[in-house]
């Protein structure tokens, strides 16, 4: 009995840190405001778009609970949306598009995928902005960030956990359960035995 029970908390405290790692949250451009978008790469080099010249676009603040980097995959919801990510720190202005500008990348590594890995610190306040590529791409997308500590979005820490965290979880839960409905079984056993 008590190995059942240790193997529960082993499962459930697998599952926990999980949580800590890697949150969702689910965004999108269409009827945003616009922008000139600046091409994918780091500052100073990226000249802004000639094709991406009046783009819906839409910010996302984010803080970060523990130093370290952090994984951003933005994954295209809408059909045929081509996203686009970018990374600002302190503050984000879409008329100056390279002030607080970190990194942008576009295809992470295909159409529908954007995204980069960047080491970030707590205390600091994030911005990420999901665009598009053209100034016709626009639509739904969801943002996963991993990393060493809890991203909050905007206040809501931890959006939506990953389905492996889920399973984890159940597992874990159901362990425990198991282990409880054996004991007062057993305990019943020994009573009326």
């Amino acid at each position: 009995m008590k190995m059942q029970s240790i193997m529960a908390l082993v499962l459930c405290a697998t599952a926990l840190p999980t949580l800590a790692n890697a949150q969702t949250v689910a965004g999108t451009t269409t009827g945003g405001p616009i922008w000139n978008r600046p091409v994918s790469g780091a500052p100073p080099t990226p000249p802004l778009s000639g094709v991406g010249t009046a783009v819906s676009y839409v910010v996302i603040p984010l803080t970060i609970s523990t130093n370290g980097s952090y994984v951003f995959q933005s994954t295209a919801i809408t059909a045929g949306y081509d996203n686009y990510a970018f990374l600002y720190q302190n503050s984000f202005n879409p008329a100056a598009q390279f002030t607080n500008l970190l990194v942008g990348n576009d295809d992470n590594p295909t159409i529908g995928l954007s995204g980069f890995t960047i080491a970030l610190t707590t205390g600091t306040n994030y911005f990420f902005v999901g665009s598009g590529f053209a100034n016709d791409d626009f639509g739904d997308f969801s943002l996963n960030v991993a990393g060493p500590g809890i991203a909050t979005f905007n206040g809501i820490s931890g959006a939506v956990p990953e389905p492996a965290t889920w399973a984890m979880m159940l597992l874990g839960f159901g362990g425990i359960g198991y282990s409880m409905r054996y004991r007062r079984r057993k305990t019943a056993i020994a009573r009326f035995g």
